[in-house]
């Protein structure tokens, strides 16, 4: 079983990964998955970011199909074939801190911000023929998401349905 942890550049991914891994689950970095095996495209000079083969990156996960449960951790990680996708969300004010103290331009914050206030990582894994949950990261600990984690794993999924997190109200704010 394969599932998709994946969101927003600056909603909680890689620390929530981490906890995960503490607590004894197989999670693979998607980021560096990529740059191991050579998928990496041109540069998005304008963007920013580097161009991805979903496809071909698809079929380099293979491997990681097996009957053992493995998260895959990235920002595209909905894009594979995954049985499940976990969302993390995070408040747009909160985000573009993140994101500023990771040193993105101001630009590429408001892109970021104007990307989770419209959903585009829920809506695109919504898309996708599987289950999709979302998570509020905002004020939550990497624990604390770790535990509603769990809490989908165990079947206790209503809580965590898509369209329980509404960042809209925020869009005058920040465009």
């Amino acid at each position: 079983m394969m599932i998709a942890i994946t969101g927003t550049p600056g909603t909680g991914k890689t620390h929530l990964s981490k906890e995960l891994t503490k607590r004894g689950y197989k999670v693979l970095d998607l980021n560096d998955h990529i740059r191991r095996n050579g998928l990496l495209e041109d540069k998005d000079e304008e963007r920013d970011t580097y161009c991805v083969d979903v496809d071909s990156l698809d079929i380099s996960l293979d491997e990681h199909r097996t009957k053992d449960l493995t998260f895959i951790e990235g920002h595209i990680s909905h894009c594979v074939s995954c049985d499940m996708a976990i969302v993390l969300r995070c408040s747009p004010d909160i985000l573009a801190e993140r994101l500023k103290c990771r040193g993105y331009s101001d630009g590429k914050v408001a892109e970021n911000v104007q990307a989770e206030i419209l959903d585009v990582i829920l809506c695109e894994a919504s898309e996708a023929d599987m289950p999709v949950y979302e998570l509020d990261s905002s004020d939550d600990s990497p624990e604390s998401i770790a535990d509603k984690v769990t809490d989908i794993l165990a079947g206790n999924t209503d809580k965590y349905r898509p369209g329980n997190i509404d960042w809209t109200g925020e869009l005058e704010k920040w465009f």
